[in-house]
């Protein structure tokens, strides 16, 4: 058996798989917090929290885990999404108790330093910076502050220079304490390793008491909306969005599917109709975000300003027509693509490793690619029909960003959903 799980008695859960035919390893904690975890006056201290996860320990400074990991080859990073923080590292098998021994003192010892914290503040305030002169990624802001108003999920992720300027060591200390619980974490590990090597590694190393959980998140409400913000860029971005379903539900695989069906590749409805029939966008595709509570199923184009109105009629009439007909070719493409997606990422220790955390956080269990494959077979037609229909009745989530002016009005735009056509 290459998957394997065991529970530590402090309640921090230890997993691995075994890949054959590598020589490296990944190493991965997942913790069960993130964004959405913040209050309001918090808003983006997970991202800051995990900047500073580097910046030193009781013994280590900052050069010497730079230069650990340069000495062997080694990779070492993290990320911050709404639900979960994760800190990995990747090395030769060799190096696994030096991976497992760095990422245990920075969860366990950092001092987040006042010169590093000022100095990684700035490191965030320039993120900060180039996140708004990126429209692209400056329109899911807007977007989800829409969708999400007035809630975590529709804050974003870096919060604002003056927020993140804001917070002391003190904060960071508070709520690292209130969120990083043993029993919100998992340590995981996907490669070249034996579980029961793994586990006294980690046992070794990681020495927290346990404690209770912690803090859980708001609970979400979508609410929907029309939100277009004028500025001087030579494109118009567009994202239009309408609640889809969660990580939870029955038809999540199908979410998946739908979305690829729609604008997921070179074959989807929107990069044939939108870039390839009508030359609209260069730019096109949709995407599923789905949450522990609740989804969303957007699409987004980027095209000249010009173009507006009819780009927007025809994304709206994209989504309208997924509830009418879906192909016996496009539900098989869709499988494949979905498969192979799977089949090929999994060839990356780090991917696995980071999956098995996220899986055992939010799901309760480890997802492995078989059981995947099988669920994503199992999805049907009718299914997928009900799902369209379910999601083209949904109310809509508009954002412009640029020359919005040729934008469809918000109600010409749901009246083109609620179309038979």
């Amino acid at each position: 058996m290459n998957y394997q799980i065991t529970t530590l008695p402090n309640g921090m859960r230890v997993a691995s798989e075994f890949l054959a035919g590598v020589e490296s390893v990944a190493v991965a904690v997942s913790v069960g917090t993130g964004a959405r975890y913040e209050s309001e006056a918090e808003n983006g201290i997970s991202h800051l929290l995990e900047h500073m996860a580097f910046k030193g320990t009781k013994t280590r400074t900052a050069r010497d885990i730079a230069e650990i990991f340069d000495a062997i080859g080694g990779q070492l990073n993290a990320y911050t999404s709404m639900e979960l923080t994760v800190y990995y590292a990747k090395v030769l098998k060799q190096n696994v108790a030096l991976a497992v021994d760095v990422l245990a003192d920075i969860m366990q010892n950092s001092i987040f330093e006042e010169d590093e914290l000022t100095r990684e503040k700035e490191v965030i305030i320039q993120e900060i910076a180039m996140h708004h002169d990126t429209p692209d990624d400056l329109i899911v802001d807007y977007f989800d502050g829409t969708a999400f108003a007035n809630q975590p999920l529709g804050r974003s992720i870096l919060s604002t220079q003056e927020k993140v300027s804001s917070y002391s060591r003190a904060d960071l200390q508070a709520y690292m304490a209130a969120h990083y619980r043993p029993q919100r974490m998992v340590l995981t590990a996907a490669g070249n390793i034996q579980h029961a090597d793994f586990v006294a590694l980690v046992e070794r190393f990681f020495t927290m008491p346990k404690i209770e959980n912690g803090k859980t998140f708001e609970t979400a409400k979508y609410m929907g909306g029309d939100n277009r913000v004028t500025a001087d860029f030579e494109q118009l971005h567009l994202l239009i969005g309408l609640p889809a379903v969660s990580m939870h539900s029955v038809d999540y695989y199908a979410l998946q599917l739908y979305t690829t069906i729609l604008g997921g590749g070179m074959s989807s409805r929107l990069f044939q109709e939108v870039r390839e029939k009508r030359g609209l966008a260069y730019t096109v595709y949709a995407m599923a975000s789905a949450y522990e509570d609740v989804g969303i199923m957007s699409v987004y184009a980027a095209a000249s300003p010009d173009k507006a109105a009819e780009l927007s009629a025809v994304l709206c009439e994209q989504i309208a027509g997924m509830k009418n007909d879906i192909s016996d070719s496009e539900i098989s493409r869709a499988k494949n693509q979905q498969k192979a997606e799977l089949l090929m990422a999994r060839e990356n220790p780090q991917t696995v490793a980071t999956w098995i955390g996220r899986h055992i956080l939010l799901f309760g269990e480890y997802r492995e690619a078989a059981g995947i494959i099988k669920k994503i077979d199992a999805v049907s037609k009718e299914q997928l029909l009900n799902l369209a229909g379910q999601i083209a009745g949904g109310k809509l989530t508009v954002s412009a960003l640029g020359d919005v002016s040729g934008v469809l009005p918000y109600g010409e735009l749901s009246g083109k959903l609620s179309s038979r056509t």
